[in-house]
Order: structure tokens, then sequence, then C-alpha cells
């Protein structure tokens, strides 16, 4: 076998080609952010998050008020992952390939496609998991969007705006149920050259009031929590409150990341903290920016909305999606080659290692990554 990877890099994007065709909707919609790449794997990086700001009155006089000081926050995300897919041949089997002619590159080059998918699919999936994290919902479990019109998107964008939410780089990442819906709607010709569709617009199936919208085939349907007859206490909650006191009252749990509505309330909040017994009283904590409508000074009931696909909306800033090459010791290790593979429609990137062992050559896909919901507030659900 060669002893580089030059002779293989035709196999290896063509590989790549196959695997930018996946529905991998969030990894192009989401930043790809290096700032955080500095951070070994479980090292948490910190960054600054400012609060909102408060006005006063202007009073004139002799000094400027003594006031303007803040307390800055901050968001942690960690590297979480280091991830490879092995691939290996010896010289007898690579032998036995090329004798029946030349097949040995046509299967490894499928062998890599399905690495790289492998990869690419599971930060998809990490990706799609920060569902759990978003400020609010809109939308009815087990009725898929997109039947007639877009308005179930509209209204999950109205909860973007709300929030505050930059609107210059809007992004919808849906299942492919409700991508069926909006094909038809649509009237989308998915035959396009994608090749001459600008990198940052490839995978877009359409894009409604300036919103890009995709498919994954990861989006999320979790399980959730058997809270039921659950009532808040009797304290009454302003608008804002996310911190929500349960009366002892009613049966079941709620998990975070369920989605529950409060009687007389028709939004659809996000539970960041749940509560594994109700019945116990104790308290929830929904995501930021928490209530958008009081709560009375009375016990109010509350419905944990039942399961179902959840697609995502958000800012491309509101979501950071890490990535590296794996951290070599001082000096090396024994791989013989490495050289890094990007793929030019998702923009991942991969490192392909070769090892070489007695009498057969061990090739490893490899990457590092995290994901962090950076702004929940900036971030909301579609449900279907």
């Amino acid at each position: 076998m060669a002893n580089t990877l030059t002779g293989l890099i035709p196999s290896m994007y063509n590989a790549l080609d196959v695997v930018s065709r996946e529905l991998t909707g969030m990894i192009p919609a989401v930043t790809l952010d290096a700032t955080y790449t500095r951070a070994a794997v479980g090292q948490q990086v910190t960054s600054p998050v400012t609060p909102a700001a408060t006005a006063t009155d202007i009073t004139p006089g002799v000094t400027p008020p003594n006031d303007g000081d803040q307390t800055i926050g901050n968001t942690v995300m960690t590297i979480t992952k280091a991830r490879r897919v092995p691939i290996r041949w010896n010289g007898e089997e690579r032998l036995g390939l090329d004798n029946n002619g030349a097949q040995f590159n046509i299967v490894f080059r499928d062998q890599m496609a399905q690495a790289m998918r492998t990869l690419a699919n599971e930060m998809e999936r990490d990706l799609c998991l920060l569902a759990a994290g978003a400020g609010r919902a809109y939308g009815t479990p087990g009725t898929t969007p997109f039947a007639t019109n877009t308005a179930d998107l509209m209204q999950a964008r109205k909860i973007l705006v709300d929030n505050g939410a930059p609107i210059s780089d809007l992004q919808a990442v849906i299942d492919t149920t409700a991508g069926a819906n909006l094909r038809t709607l649509y009237g989308i010709n998915t035959s396009r050259d994608w090749s001459q569709v600008p990198m940052n617009q490839r995978g877009v199936l359409v894009t409604p009031h300036d919103m890009a919208v995709r498919e994954s085939a990861q989006i999320i349907t979790p399980s959730v929590g058997t809270g039921a007859s659950a009532t808040t206490n009797a304290a009454g909650y302003a608008v804002g409150a996310t911190v929500i006191t349960l009366a002892s009252a009613g049966t079941g749990t709620i998990i975070a990341g369920d989605i529950i509505t409060f009687a007389g309330d028709t939004n659809k909040y996000v539970v960041a903290v749940g509560n594994a017994n109700v019945s116990a009283g104790g308290t929830i904590t929904l995501a930021a920016n928490g209530l958008r409508k009081a709560i009375p000074a009375s016990a109010t009931a509350i419905t944990v909305v039942s399961a179902g696909p959840r697609s995502m909306v958000f800012a491309r800033s509101a979501i950071a999606l890490a990535t590296r090459a794996p951290a070599l010791p001082q000096g090396g290790d024994s791989a013989v080659d490495r050289m890094m593979i990007t793929d030019p429609v998702s923009g991942l990137t991969f490192e392909v290692a070769m090892y070489a062992q007695y009498r057969q050559m061990q090739y490893e896909v490899s990457a590092v990554w995290g994901v962090k919901a950076v702004k929940p507030e900036h971030m909301a659900l579609l449900l279907g």
C-alpha cells in the first residue's frame, strides 16, 4: 500500500461529494466559532454576556450621576467530543480486490464517505439536541406545519424578533415531514446544480421573509415529562419571571426541555430546569426571556405539551459549533501521514491519518467538537 495519502486524495474528495448531500441542515446554519477551539477536550471556555441596560431620568446637576456599573454575565462552552472512525486494510485484502479489477479505490471511497457521514451526523445530532435550550415554542404537536401556508413559521419568527434577535441572518431547520409539506407548498425543484449556489445558501429550500429554511434528518422528538394536574402556587408572577414555584398538587414530572403552558396564556414555554416530583411542590425554571404574560396570584394550571418533532428557528449567532483536529503530543505520534479534508458544502474539516501496522494500514477519520446554545432567547421551536 502507498505510504502517503496523496494518491488517495481523489477518492477522499469524491467521498465528500457524497456526504455533502446529506440532510445536515444545522451545521451550515449555525456559527462555526473558532474562538473556542483553543480549549482541550473537557475544558471550559467562558465568553462574556452583557446584561440589559437600564435607563434613568436626566437631572441637571454639578456632577454626573454616580451610576453605570453593571454585572457582566458569561456563557460557558465545553469541547466535549473527540471522535474517530477507523478503516483498516491489509495487503492481501487489497491484492484480492484489485485482482478482480480496480476495486480498492471504489470501496475505500465509500468507506471514507461513511466515516465522514458518521461524524457529520453526530455533530448534527448534538446541535439538534440544543432544542431543549430554546426560549419558547409555537405550533401544535401532531399537526405538521406548512399544510397550506407558512403561518406557523412566521409565528416562530415573531418569538425571535419579540426577544430582540437580529433579523439579518435568521435560520430555520425543519424535519423532513415538514419539509415534504414545504416542498409541496412552494413547488420546490431539488434538481438544482449545487455547485452554482453560493456556499452560505447551500441546502436552503426557501427564504420566506429572509429566513433561510433547511431540512435535517436529525430533528429530535424527545420524551416528555409525565406531569399532570400541576399548578403554580398563589404568589403570582410578573412578566419576565423565570422561576415558578409549584403548589403541592398534581402528579408526575416536569423535565428539562419540556414545553409547558399556563392557564390563560397561549404562549408555550420551554423548561430549563425541571422538577422530579410536582406533587411535592418545589420550583421549575423557564428558559429566557421567561413569562410573556403575568400569572395571577392564584393557583394556575400547568399543562405539559405532548411529544412531537421539534424543528428549530434561530438567529445564526444563537448557536455555536466549534470544531478542530484532535491534538497531537509534542513530537507527533506514529502516523506516517495525515492531512485535513474540508467539506466544501458544510464547511466541516476532518483529519485523515494513516497508521502503518504489521502488514496492514489503518486509516482514521477524526474530529473534535463542542456545541453551545449561546443565546437561548434567540432560539424558538416549531412543533409538528
